[in-house]
């Protein structure tokens, strides 16, 4: 599974762990910034990863910041992303299953790196389970 991983300077601290439990779980990264923790605007990363994701079709994508709000938020204004803020393993496995969340999104300052570990784990373990969720997602999009 392939991922991309952006931040902001808010969670920028916390962006080598994430990649160390992806590459241990397997995964694929492509780190897309920021390079250091100077104070950046988290929609620039929200988009410069949501173009990546789109491009590259079967990958998703990882965004961080405080709270995870914004980067979610951000993402969302992309047609056929759907970025998921996840608070628990719940969460992720429900934005995979019922939401086909191609992004998942969370806040350093929000959850603590092991309840992280077991979103990305969940995320990762989940899939689609299309049927009665498709023509939910279908409808997410609109002109």
């Amino acid at each position: 599974m392939k991922f991309y991983i952006a931040t902001d300077h808010a969670a920028y601290k916390i962006k080598s762990s994430v990649i160390d439990i992806l590459e241990d779980l397997g995964c694929e990264v492509v780190d897309l910034g920021p390079e250091n923790s100077d104070r950046v605007d988290y929609p620039d990363f929200a988009h410069k990863l949501c173009f990546e994701v789109l491009k590259d079709e079967g990958s998703y994508g990882i965004l961080i910041c405080g709270t995870g709000i914004g980067m979610s938020l951000a993402a969302n204004k992309h047609k056929g992303i759907r970025a998921a803020l996840c608070h628990d393993a719940y969460t992720a496995q429900m934005a995979r299953e019922h939401n086909d969340a191609n992004i998942i999104c969370f806040g350093e300052r929000v959850v603590g790196m092991g309840v992280i570990e077991s979103i990305l784990k969940t995320f990762i373990e989940s899939e689609f389970e299309g049927g009665r969720h498709e023509n939910r997602v279908n409808k997410i999009e609109i002109e």
